[in-house]
Formats: C-alpha cells, structure tokens, sequence
C-alpha cells in the first residue's frame, strides 16, 4: 500500500511553507499554554542516579557518508551545552525544542545527517535525534510522563553495532517534532549530558532515591514482507521492579508498539498479506 504523497512534497516552496506554519502554531502554543518549561540548570549534581546511559558517535550507517557523522559530533557539542545540568522539578515540562532552539550556520551547527521522507539526506543540525534517543531511553526507565515523542517513520540501515531496541528512540525537528516530558513526582529531577572520546553520555539523577526501578525489554520483534516491501515490528515493555523485595515485579505497562518500513533487506522475514495486518499497523504504512 504506497503512502499518499504529502501536499508540502510537491515543491520546496511548499515544504519551506509547511514547516514554518507548524513551527508559528508552535511557538504560539508555548506563548499561551500553561506550562511551566523545564529551564534552571544547577552544576552540582543531584545526589541519586536514576539511571546512565552512553551511544557510540560514529558508526557504520550503510553507504552514508562520514563525514555527515563527523559534522554530527560538532552539532552534539553545541546541543548539549543547552541540556546538561537541567533541573526539572515537579510540575515541570521538559521541552528538547525550546531548550536547544532552531540549529542554524550562525550557532554553529553543520551539515548532518537526518531522516525524512522515506531517505537520509544531508541538513543543518543534522543528528540531534542522538541526544532525544538517549533521554527517551533514560526517563522511561524512571517515572517522569512522556507526553511528546515521536518516532521515525521508517527504519534505514541495518543493526550495525546498534544496542538499543528498535523503536525505543525519539526523533526531533525543530519545533512541531518535540520530545517532551513531565516531572508528575515531588522529587526533582537532574540531566547531565557529555561527550567521551567515543560515545555521547548522559545520566537522569534525582533528589530523592526510590525504592523501585524499571527494566525495558523488547517482544514481538519481526520482519515481514507484503507485495516487495519490508517492513519491521516490535513492542516495547516496561516492568517496575521493586528494588529490595528481590526484584518483585510490581507493574507491567506497554511503552510503545512500533511498525516502520525498511528500506534495507533484512537477513530474516515473513511473507504476510494486507489481511495479517492489524488496522494500526495499516494505518502506518
């Protein structure tokens, strides 16, 4: 089932148009709701670690050229400056657009990789989507609420070095793609980003230490095939163990159902027809 072309993908005038439309809505919508955004930063660390996380920088990506990931790198230097040591207390919205702003030549930012419509391609501050993949990974190992995210639509290289799920990543593009979530505790809750000589690091500490913690596991994973396309599924879970009961699970809770085509063949698929296919999953195609 072809996906219906988008009006703004006529024409890069229609594209410049549609995108500063949803970036004016946007930037109304954080004028006039009542939010409070995340925005203090505090050098001192918060005593407890909720949990840590790193990604390597530079990895194969297909044919993809090099030096998009190099350029990447010096697009995370910048970005992070604007996260790490962020307070997020209670009550608070983290937002990743309003935090780190629009990546432009004059901050700057390069010539990075980014994804969209249906390709990878070269864009001014390409590769952010490193950092939201590693704070998505971080707060939904803790109880912070998710209430923005958004995933990519389609998957374009195969698990070369990858460690995460797939699907348990955030993208961004400034400003109608956000990555957002809320403080809902009475605790306080800390990000620290840097960068390894081989990695980009981060941690989520807390004011308070909780006697639980989560564990995020991936099922259903598969490849199947429907009229000459791949495409890729999975579920992420999440269990909330209890910390010194044993590890007795006290919460079980679906984070997210993915489905995304594939623009690679993979090693291993299924054959399915349009049938086999939940209305959600046709809906993605």
């Amino acid at each position: 089932m072809a996906r219906r072309k988008l009006l703004s993908q006529y024409h890069p005038a229609l594209y410049f148009l549609s995108v500063w439309e949803k970036r004016i809505r946007r930037y109304i919508w954080w004028k006039c709701n009542k939010e409070s955004y995340a925005f203090q930063k505090q050098n001192d660390k918060l005593p407890f670690r909720v949990k840590k996380h790193q990604s390597v920088l530079i990895r194969k990506l297909g044919d993809a050229d090099l030096v998009l990931q190099y350029n990447k790198v010096e697009n995370l230097k910048i970005a992070i400056q604007e996260i790490n040591n962020i307070l997020i207390k209670p009550g608070e919205t983290f937002s990743f657009c309003n935090l780190v702003g629009i990546p432009t030549k004059r901050k700057g930012y390069k010539l990075g990789m980014e994804l969209t419509f249906g390709e990878a391609r070269a864009g001014i501050g390409g590769g952010l989507c490193q950092i939201s993949n590693l704070l998505h990974w971080l707060v939904i190992h803790s109880p912070l609420l998710v209430t923005e995210r958004y995933h990519h639509s389609f998957d374009p290289f195969p698990d070369h070095n990858r460690v995460l799920p797939f699907g348990s990543g955030a993208t961004v593009f400034f400003n109608y793609r956000d990555y957002c979530f809320k403080n809902t505790t009475n605790a306080t809750f800390q990000l620290n980003l840097w960068l390894s000589e081989k990695c980009l690091e981060g941690e989520l500490r807390c004011s308070e230490e909780f006697d639980f913690a989560y564990h995020v596991e991936e099922r259903e994973h598969e490849f199947i095939k429907l009229n000459n396309q791949f495409y890729r599924k999975n579920e992420i879970w999440r269990n909330k163990i209890a910390k010194f009961k044993s590890g007795k699970v006290l919460e079980t809770d679906l984070v997210t159902k993915n489905f995304a085509r594939v623009v690679y063949t993979p090693d291993m698929y299924r054959e399915v027809t349009l049938e086999d296919l939940t209305e959600e999953q046709k809906a993605k195609m």
